[in-house]
């Protein structure tokens, strides 16, 4: 896993904007963090971006009309982490199967993936994770953060 940082001013905002987008079409996002730094007529978008390195999101070694390539979170978690997040998983199949339901209906991977990373336990801290709004906060959220306050790793 690497990270690459970008600086996007309010001012000249094409240049980094190509840049940028340039970058993430060639790669395989893991994460995106962005702050918004105001300084007047200097302020700045300030954006890290988590991929995978050697995996691009272009090519991957797939064929043309397969799917995006898997993560392999068992190479981007710590031995510990990944020990959570397949309790995680586990949870989100049997939840998906009560309400029959896909199991990213729930929560996808990477979002499971970031609530291991970022050390999670409460909802609010859920709330960090982009994609989980109030429906799954509603829904899921009281459930998970049982599972995570529970959890020996956390």
């Amino acid at each position: 896993m690497q990270l690459k940082l970008f600086v996007i001013p309010i001012k000249n905002v094409s240049e980094a904007e190509a840049e940028m987008n340039g970058f993430l079409r060639g790669h395989r996002v893991l994460a995106v963090q962005k702050e918004f730094v105001a300084d007047g007529e200097n302020s700045f978008w300030s954006v890290c971006v988590e991929y995978l390195d050697g995996t691009a999101a272009g090519t991957g070694g797939r064929t043309v009309g397969s799917r995006v390539p898997k993560v392999d979170y068992k190479e981007v978690l710590k031995p510990e982490e990944f020990e959570l997040f397949s309790r995680l998983r586990d949870w989100r199949k049997a939840e998906a199967g009560k309400e029959g339901v896909p199991v990213y209906a729930v929560f996808t991977n990477e979002q499971l993936a970031q609530v291991v990373q970022k050390k999670i336990n409460t909802k609010a801290g859920l709330k960090e994770i982009e994609g989980v709004g109030e429906a799954r906060m509603e829904k899921y959220g009281e459930a998970l953060v049982q599972l995570l306050t529970q959890a020996p790793t956390q």
